[in-house]
């Protein structure tokens, strides 16, 4: 044995110290080349263009967009009972969206819209357009917490500009989170007539609490910034979170009686939302009650005045973890006089082919909805496919509107 293992070692074979045998090595193996990831890509900030937070003059550059596209189908009955059957598509939002961060303190905000679709609306013209529409935020925070080192807050903010009404939860949520393809009709009313008026809030937070006090033009003719010459609003949001599964937030909008509010459209509205959230499922209820107000509110017909209220019910539940996720929600809306209320504009009171369709304008006294909708998350909020069914009914002055619509949609934001 002993003269086997020599003859081994002879011929260049590797033997332990004890004469075992020992495999050569292997050779070394090539790295294989890593796939690009568009899903990691597009979750890691790639607009930040330039970042220097130390920097006195320019600390940081950023550039984003998001497209959100949908399409719809919308069958139902008018005041007289006349059946009708719609289609549309539409390119919901198209921005482009900048940050800059400087003197250390400062950040502006400027966002533009890119397209205006109007093909699907009840007015002249209905025409795509791309390009330079409006502007969506154009607005400047100051970081004052950070800036004079403030102990005894958590956050101190202030901002002035073009920016959006957050009233109601569903506002407080960007449109890259909202769980059902378009807001209710109750949000958007308190929303405001405005998309995106001009004022000045500032925002106070401290553990678990956070308050957000402002003041905004009434003059919406601008699209860039409006003047104040034409009465105010005022704005309050509190926020409370006790737990990482609750969060409460109060929200406050009253019109100036002294002025013509064109930017808010009615004389005030209060709303009280409550959210309750785990990892598999959560549930949203959010109640309004406001007042129409009267012909210095811009609501010269007295069916459009009086007082307003409504509640908006929202679970969701996920089928599968952070891909697939069911969503229901329930709206009511009721008001005193037979104008009081309006649906949003997408898609029952949008422009019919048929031209004898009579829908009240979405105009009524009382209103329900129900949605359910299913959302797949191909990169969490950065690129997800919405469906959802909802059936919708109105009672209007000349009858009631009833109708289904069917909606699929594409969001995806960088």
């Amino acid at each position: 044995m002993k003269s086997a293992l020599v003859g081994l070692a002879l011929v260049g074979v590797p033997t332990g110290w004890a004469g075992e045998f020992i495999p050569p090595a292997s050779p070394p193996k090539e790295p294989k080349a890593q796939s690009w990831d568009f899903c990691e890509w597009i979750q890691d900030d790639p607009g930040v263009l330039y970042e220097a937070k130390e920097s006195w003059f320019l600390n940081k550059v950023q550039i984003g967009g998001r497209l959100h596209y949908q399409a719809a189908y919308v069958g139902g009955k008018d005041v007289n009972g006349r059946h009708f059957h719609d289609t549309y598509d539409e390119y919901r939002r198209a921005r482009l969206e900048t940050e800059i961060g400087f003197l250390r303190y400062f950040e502006a905000e400027v966002n533009v819209n890119l397209v205006d679709d109007r093909r699907f609306r009840d007015a002249y013209p209905y025409d795509l357009d791309w390009g330079y529409d409006t502007f969506d935020t154009l607005a400047v925070t100051a970081d004052l917490d950070d800036a004079f080192d403030l102990d005894f807050l958590d956050k101190l903010h202030v901002t002035y500009g073009r920016m959006k009404l957050n009233m109601g939860e569903e506002a407080h949520q960007s449109s890259k989170d909202i769980l059902t393809i378009e807001r209710s009709a109750l949000s958007d009313r308190i929303g405001g007539a405005a998309s995106r008026p001009t004022g000045v809030t500032v925002t106070a937070g401290k553990g678990d609490w956070e308050l957000t006090l402002g003041v905004f033009s009434s003059e919406d003719d601008s699209d860039v910034l409006s003047n104040w010459d034409d009465g105010r609003f005022y704005y309050g949001s509190l926020e409370w979170e006790p737990a990482d599964e609750w969060r409460f937030v109060f929200d406050q909008s009253v019109n100036d009686q002294n002025g013509l509010d064109s930017a808010l459209g009615y004389a005030w509205a209060s709303s009280l939302a409550g959210i309750y959230e785990t990892d598999h499922w959560g549930v949203m209820l959010n109640g309004v009650y406001g007042d129409n107000g009267g012909g210095d509110e811009g609501n010269s017909q007295a069916r459009r005045q009086g007082d307003f209220w409504g509640v908006v019910v929202m679970p969701w539940y996920w089928l599968v973890e952070d891909r697939l996720q069911f969503v229901f929600a329930g709206q009511f809306q009721r008001s005193e006089e037979v104008e009081g209320i309006r649906l949003d504009s997408r898609y029952i009171r949008a422009r019919h082919d048929d031209a004898l369709v009579n829908v009240s304008n979405g105009r009524g006294e009382q209103s329900h909805g129900l949605y359910a909708g299913l959302n797949y998350y191909l990169c969490e909020n950065h690129a997800k496919i919405m469906g959802g069914v909802s059936r919708t009914n109105i009672l209007t002055r000349r009858g009631e509107v009833s109708a289904w619509t069917y909606a699929l949609a594409f969001r995806t934001f960088f």
